[in-house]
């Protein structure tokens, strides 16, 4: 359920004071209009105006006291996105269509619905005469074409509405013209322009009237929050119908003529080598097989379908090299984490101490969509089909791979079926690329088995968070925090190569990125005396990603706990003691929200607990209540012999993202990440054995199932507080895993210290083998005449 108003206006208008207190002025822009066949707009670095007078964050009740607060990833993504804006235009076609191609990847986020809302507001447009698709990878974009870091919105926002806004001033002005009517006296409406005297003339009818031999610099004044007409109202997704109807275009969708099925035969380990291939000869004479070759991550087979790859990587007889962590299982990855944590200062003996370790286990970080790419490769050239969040530097990484120079290689990118971070690695198609060279330059359409995706792909890294908070004179004084994980790869960069590959130098990964991501991330949403936030990060020998959120579900859901434990220390309910500490108004007001509307407090049977957390980043606040039901008649419920566990039976969650875009996309954004942080909390993780992840499928591995989704489900999208949009992909991730982890603690009267809290609970599953045979390959199992 969707709480919100979001037809109402955003700003009462110009100068008006909003929910933050401060006024929201309009302001002037430069952009270019560009030399194009038809009209083309763009934006340009810098402002011809005054600025916004809100400053994402700044409206607080304390002082800021960590970096985050006042700059924060947000920002440095924009500000390394900003000089190459002017790159990207706004495209006005002979039909009256909106052209744009995104350099983001749409991977079911909604961004690309979110987009064509800004230019089809600013443009008085409605949303299907606005057409967005994805471009290709872009050299020339340098830092602009990285999707990460819930990032487009905020980044996107004013550039793409500049050169909106650019080309329908242009618009008006030739239509003036042509109308011989002032500009001011026009109305316009879907497309249509219109004089007093009822002549009017279509933005097809101009668009080739309007475009400009030579590249020039305009200025253009965009519309107040308080004229939006499409931006901030519940829009369904311009994608719906084709996802729902099948006509939606994946990566395994393209059609490339002589693409065959391929797969690769991995190693039993993480990261093992191919030391020989006994028996190619005798696969290669298997129905249907045409290749087979070895390439650096297994042995890849091509095919005629897809069941044919699987019945010859079954058949395939390796000789395997060792891989980077054959000797580890969790425990020993644990030890070595609480063996590196960073030290804590000594606590003053006047202080009451209240200090817990927390450990985090490995997650899988594969989407519904698993693994694929399609690619062919000629001698003198290469052209990739993947869904690619960092497409410039898979693009030059593949063309150093293949010996060809980077304008040699084309990246289309692709729609992907989920992400949640995955995408930012270009593994699948860097193995396609490889795969067709190594056929002989015949063309494939790679695919990755699922339980390759659990055992040899990106996983989120194993973690502890050790949490000290010291209490004096009725107050919390101090709270200290130490993160310390597997290394998280950030080889993606900024989104090019040099960035990139600047993390293979000792010690880059972790003083250029991880420390850089974790404090431009991670901050303290209360006022405590003083807080301190620390990460380590050791062993590079897994596959990692930035799944999720990143560190802030783990790092929140520490914290949080601990927070109750304060609380209690102090003898104040969890709730009343977060609104009292906290940093600023817009956190106290997401939290009011939800304890409102969940009715903190409220009476429950015993195995039966509320919790509450909040958590600040991507310049907004998100709160989240949770009740969760652990009594036994839960509990011991089985579905299939597998864990079943404590249930959520409710979630509330507000969320204040500054100026929210679609309201209804934004609720199946908290929604999915509501379902992840209720995984992450109870049931989903993977069990590392002598170098091996147990899990090999989504049967094994215990994602938020129907049978413990929340029956009672409430987004609240709080009023615009900001001009600007801020983050929203991954901001209920944290936030629920921490209500819920506190929820269960409450409701069992034990902490939980080690996440999921079914970890160490037996597997319940069998194991898939960790070499061939791969589960059966697929059969029609429909009954005659079906």
């Amino acid at each position: 359920m969707l709480d919100a108003a979001p037809s109402q206006p955003l700003d009462p208008g110009p100068g008006t004071p909003t929910g933050s207190g401060r006024a929201m002025p309009r302001r002037r822009f430069l952009g270019l209009l560009v030399a194009a066949p038809t009209l083309a707009a763009a934006a340009r670095l810098g402002l011809a105006g005054p600025a916004s007078a809100v400053t994402p964050g700044s409206e607080g009740i304390g002082p800021s006291v960590e970096p985050a607060d006042d700059y924060d990833l947000g920002d440095l993504l924009n500000e390394a996105a900003a000089p190459t804006s002017q790159l990207i235009t706004v495209v006005v076609g002979t039909d009256g269509t909106i052209s744009f191609a995104l350099p983001r990847a749409e991977v079911g986020q909604g961004i690309t619905t979110a987009i064509a809302m800004c230019i089809a507001d600013e443009m008085d447009l409605r949303l299907d005469q606005v057409r967005i698709t994805l471009a290709d990878a872009r050299p020339e974009l340098v830092w602009n074409q990285l999707t990460g870091g819930s990032n487009t919105m905020h980044s996107m926002f004013t550039p793409v509405r500049v050169a909106a806004a650019l080309a329908k001033q242009a618009l008006l002005d030739v239509a003036a013209i042509e109308l011989q009517s002032a500009v001011g006296q026009l109305q316009n409406r879907e497309g249509v322009i219109t004089a007093p005297s009822g002549a009017s003339v279509t933005y097809g009818q101009l668009a080739t009237k309007a475009a400009v031999p030579t590249t020039r610099t305009a200025s253009v004044e965009l519309k107040a929050p308080g004229s939006f007409s499409v931006i901030g109202t519940p829009q369904s997704r311009i994608d719906a119908l084709d996802a729902v109807t099948g006509r939606k275009v994946f990566a395994m969708d393209v059609d490339v003529p002589g693409a065959l099925p391929t797969m690769v035969c991995r190693p039993p380990t993480i990261n093992g080598t191919v030391v020989a291939v006994r028996n190619a000869a005798a696969v290669l004479a298997l129905p249907g097989v045409t290749d087979v070759a070895a390439i650096p991550t297994g042995v890849a087979v091509r095919a005629a379908t897809f069941g044919q790859c699987i019945d010859a990587v079954d058949a395939l007889d390796v000789v395997w090299g060792p891989g980077t962590e054959d000797a580890k299982s969790d425990a020993d990855v644990e030890a070595e984490l609480v063996a590196n944590e960073l030290p804590l200062a000594p606590a003053p003996p006047v202080t009451q101490v209240i200090d817990k370790r927390f450990t985090f286990c490995f997650v899988s970080n594969s989407p519904l969509e698993t693994n694929s790419a399609v690619a062919r490769v000629t001698e003198t050239s290469a052209e990739i089909w993947s869904s690619l969040k960092s497409p410039i530097t898979a693009q030059q990484d593949i063309a150093l791979a293949l010996g060809l120079p980077p304008t040699a290689v084309t990246c289309h990118v692709v729609q992907g079926g989920g992400s949640f971070g995955r995408h930012l690695f270009w593994d699948a198609a860097k193995e396609a690329a490889l795969a067709s060279k190594a056929f002989g330059y015949k063309p494939v359409r790679l695919m990755w088995h699922r339980t390759d995706d659990f055992r040899q792909g990106r996983a989120h890294p194993m973690a502890t968070s050790r949490v000290r908070v010291q209490i004096a004179n009725g107050e919390v004084v101090n709270l200290e925090q130490r993160h310390t994980s597997v290394s998280t790869d950030y080889s993606h960069g900024l989104g090019e190569i040099l960035s990139a590959y600047a993390t293979k130098v000792p010690g880059v990964n972790f003083l250029a990125y991880t420390s850089g991501l974790f404090y431009l991330t991670q901050t303290v949403p209360y006022r405590f005396v003083s807080t301190d936030q620390a990460i380590n990060e050791i062993d590079t020998g897994f596959n990692t990603g930035s799944m999720r959120n990143v560190y802030s579900p783990d790092v929140c859901t520490a914290m949080e706990l601990v927070v109750d434990q304060a609380a209690a220390a102090l003898g104040q309910d969890p709730y009343d003691f977060r609104l009292g500490y906290a940093k600023d108004a817009r956190t106290q007001a997401v939290l009011e929200r939800v304890a409102a509307a969940g009715q903190w407090g409220r009476p429950l049977p015993a195995g039966v607990a509320q919790g509450i957390a909040v958590h600040s980043e991507y310049k907004g606040r998100c709160a989240v209540l949770a009740e969760i039901d652990t009594r036994p008649e839960t509990v011991d419920r089985k579905i299939r012999d597998a864990y079943t566990g404590p249930r959520v039976t409710r979630v509330v969650l507000a969320v204040d993202v500054g100026l929210p875009i679609n309201p209804r996309g934004l609720e199946a954004q908290m929604q999915g990440g509501i379902m992840d942080g209720i995984a992450k909390a109870l049931t989903f993780s993977l069990h590392l054995q002598k170098g091996t992840f147990l899990e090999g499928s989504w049967d094994n591995a215990y994602y938020t199932r129907q049978w413990n989704v929340p029956p009672e489900v409430q987004v609240i999208v709080m009023p615009p507080t900001t001009s600007e949009p801020g983050g929203a992909g991954e901001f209920a991730v944290g936030p629920t895993m921490a209500a819920v982890a506190c929820a269960y603690a409450r409701a069992t009267g034990t902490v939980p210290t080690k996440f999921p809290v079914n970890h160490d609970q037996p597997l319940g599953f069998a194991v898939i083998p960790t070499e061939p045979p791969l589960p059966e390959s697929p059969t029609d199992v429909r009954p005659s005449g079906a």
